[in-house]
């Protein structure tokens, strides 16, 4: 695959240096029937606090993509899963870790949205009103305008700040 990688903040030094390992990550697309999605800010305490991405977390040991986002959406939001549809897979190479996104729409789900790691949710629509934006969720809001036929900003830009 010759697909380049989204460099988040390109003027941090990246950790770990050039040889440092891929992260798996499940991300949960959650759509709702009216075309609104979801998004969950970072908690205080993690890497980017307080910006806004899709929810999801890194695959432990022998596990798949469907089974990471299954837990850690029961994890994070409190809630069950049903049908999970691989969509997207994105590289990300922020000054922390060098990430591959496994991103999967989801259209069905059970129970209420609990944040359990208190963090904030946002039902959102193209342009996102919730800033600043992750940069792994940036070329997300991209596939929705093109799906979508949307044309104008996804979200407002705003200047890197420290993490």
């Amino acid at each position: 695959m010759s697909k380049l990688t989204l460099m988040a903040d390109a003027h941090a030094e990246r950790l770990g240096g050039p040889d440092r390992p891929v992260t798996e990550v499940a991300v949960g697309v959650l759509v709702r029937g009216d075309g609104a999605f979801l998004l969950t800010s970072r908690p205080v305490g993690k890497v980017y606090a307080g910006y806004w991405e899709f929810p999801g977390g890194k695959l432990e040991a022998e596990e798949s993509v469907e089974q990471a986002l299954r837990r850690e959406l029961q994890e994070e939001l409190g809630i069950t899963v049903g049908a999970v549809t691989p969509w997207h897979v994105e590289m990300v190479d922020y000054p922390h870790a060098l990430v591959r996104l496994h991103f999967c729409k989801v259209f069905d789900w059970g129970g209420e949205l609990q944040m359990r790691e208190a963090q904030e949710f946002s039902w959102e629509q193209l342009p996102v009103q919730v800033q600043p934006v992750l940069p792994g969720t940036v070329p997300v809001l991209a596939w929705f305008a093109q799906e979508r036929g949307f044309s104008a900003d996804t979200h407002q830009a705003v200047s890197p700040r420290s993490s």
